[in-house]
């Protein structure tokens, strides 16, 4: 990645009077007590130690501190009051209360967080010299601000009062999921439902315990919407009814971690070949199962690179291949060409009883279909799986998916269950019998007419993002069938949290779904606009480079624009 360009934070107004600034700051307070940046301290230099296991205590020496509160009014604010911008308590750097919102507020209009750290790294591998580590350390700890279970009161059920407490309780949290609801853009969610018709069944415990397709002792399921979810699956990815095995997912984690123990269980002595755009599922299956896996290189667009995949596939054809096609990458959206990948794969000379490919199809899986000219994902070619998530595009209001697989495959996995009176073939062994009837609902509700208008709308709505970014002088890519924007980091970290945007180096990226409008695309690209201008003196914005990142076709650096 190249470097992020140099600039240097306007001064911040004064802060109004706020309880507690005039209150002396504890002598030994570090001073990273008061950064804002969401996930990792800001410095360049940070040593920590921990003490104790949950909830032990925590301490830092920070040095060369860059990104904190400027105003001395806000950092006692921040810490007397507990309300400093991130949510978590002060000793953690971040903190919790009443005015953290209002906080946000003038943060956003103040000041402008700047690292040259991007965050959640872990900051020791930088100490240490090793740049490019890549590891994480935690963000902040949820003990300060969890919401803590008590003992009700001997009178609790005569006064009502835990009652009203947890009424409040629920209330508050209920106004805060609908205010972050409006600032989300960066996660591909459908937050665009309405699943009222089914409040009726959320009284019962339903569980689709082990194979769908086999009915088990346990009678309070919902293998038939199940089935019925399956089925119409199967259809859009053309495998006949009695060719395919599936079930209903708790996540799309969970579709690429049974794919790819299927295609293991085909070929024990097989290698993982995956593009290092691929999802981290993908690596993780690798770890559980113990696999060796190879990492192919990817075009800029972020499609896996045929050429690198062919170079790594010669250099072990004398092992099966399981691979894992990608259709639509988690950062870039980018769709890997799985006609080519067959085509390198027999040409390297692999037959179609030598490798096993799954098709990760998160979110553009279901699209895909709905998309002219898009290359097709169906079992009529040499594929062993698909999964999808349901949470995604859909707009399922709980995390689930959908792992469709061959027939002939699933034998190798399936064992009888006696407790169960069934089979089972899952990677869990509960599952989610509420999933199956929001799927089957919003399926029936839209069918295949419903889907290809969103579809259509959303890839409408992703250029139109793309245009107005470009002509405000931002760096920007959109692949061609997809709905994820790419576009340069944001330097204002308060900026990145409040639209939780996903960031990875330089380039961050915004997920068109249904449930985003014109009208939000608007106000998304005046703020981050506006945002900008602050985090430079004077507002003369200096661009920075992200040729590497998304081409240099896209970059809008003073180099690459003017070429």
């Amino acid at each position: 990645m190249a470097p992020a360009a140099s600039t240097s934070s306007s001064a911040c107004p004064s802060a109004p009077d706020l309880k507690g600034a005039n209150a002396p700051l504890p002598a030994d307070l570090p001073i990273s007590s008061f950064l804002c940046e969401p996930n990792a301290y800001l410095s360049s230099n940070v040593e920590e130690t921990h003490s104790g296991g949950h909830g032990g205590s925590l301490s830092r020496t920070n040095k060369n501190n860059v990104g904190i509160f400027h105003d001395e009014s806000v950092k006692r604010q921040a810490y007397y009051d507990n309300s400093c911008i991130d949510g978590a308590h002060p000793a953690n750097g971040h903190c919790e209360g009443s005015n953290s919102d209002d906080l946000l507020r003038r943060s956003n209009e103040n000041q402008c967080i700047q690292t040259d750290l991007k965050p959640g790294l872990n900051l020791h591998s930088f100490q240490n010299g090793n740049d490019d580590a890549g590891t994480f350390i935690l963000g902040r700890n949820m003990h300060h601000d969890c919401l803590s279970i008590t003992e009700p009161d001997i009178d609790d059920e005569s006064t009502g009062d835990k009652e009203a407490y947890m009424a409040g309780v629920l209330a508050r949290y209920r106004r805060t999921l609908v205010d972050r609801t409006k600032y989300h853009l960066g996660y591909p969610y459908n937050l665009d439902f309405d699943y009222g018709a089914l409040a009726q069944l959320q009284h019962f415990s339903i569980n689709n315990l082990g194979d769908p397709f086999i009915e088990s002792n346990y009678g309070v399921h919902s293998r038939q919407f199940e089935v019925g979810v399956l089925d119409w699956f199967a259809r859009l990815w053309e495998l006949e009814k009695d060719e395919y095995w599936g079930y209903i997912t708790n996540c799309g984690t969970e579709g690429n971690l049974h794919g790819i123990l299927v295609g293991r269980e085909v070929f024990p002595d097989g290698i993982l070949y995956a593009s290092c755009e691929s999802h981290y599922s993908v690596f993780k299956a690798a770890r559980m199962y113990r696999m060796d896996v190879v990492k192919v290189a990817t075009l800029v667009s972020g499609e896996i690179d045929c050429v690198d995949l062919k170079r790594k596939l010669e250099e072990r054809k004398d092992k099966p291949a399981i691979l894992n096609v990608n259709i639509g990458t988690t950062v870039k959206g980018a769709v890997d060409d799985l006609d080519l990948v067959i085509t390198t794969l027999q040409e390297v000379g692999f037959t179609e009883n030598q490798f096993f490919i799954h098709c990760d199809g998160a979110l553009f899986g279901l699209m895909m279909p709905f998309v002219k000219k898009a290359p097709k994902v169906s079992f009529k070619k040499p594929i062993g799986s698909v999964s999808v998530s349901g949470h995604k595009f859909v707009g399922c209001p709980m995390p689930c998916g959908v792992q469709i697989t061959r027939m002939e495959h699933i034998n190798v996995l399936s064992r009888n269950v006696e407790y169960l009176a069934s089979r089972d073939a899952t990677i869990m062994g509960s599952r989610n019998g509420h999933a199956p009837l929001f799927l089957w609902y919003t399926l029936n509700r839209k069918g295949y007419r419903g889907f290809q208008k969103e579809v259509q709308r959303c890839l409408r709505n992703a250029h139109y993002l793309k245009s107005r970014l470009h002509d405000a002088g931002f760096g920007v890519m959109l692949n061609e069938l997809s709905s994820t924007v790419v576009f340069e980091r944001p330097q204002d970290e308060a900026f990145v949290r409040k639209w939780q945007l996903a960031c990875q180096g330089d380039i961050a990226h915004a997920v068109v779904m249904p449930s985003v409008t014109t009208e939000k695309l608007d106000n998304f690209v005046e703020e981050l606009i506006e945002s900008r201008a602050r985090c430079f003196e004077g507002g003369k914005v200096v661009v920075p480079c992200v040729a590497s990142a998304i081409g240099e076709e896209n970059c809008a650096c003073s180099k690459h624009c003017a070429s």
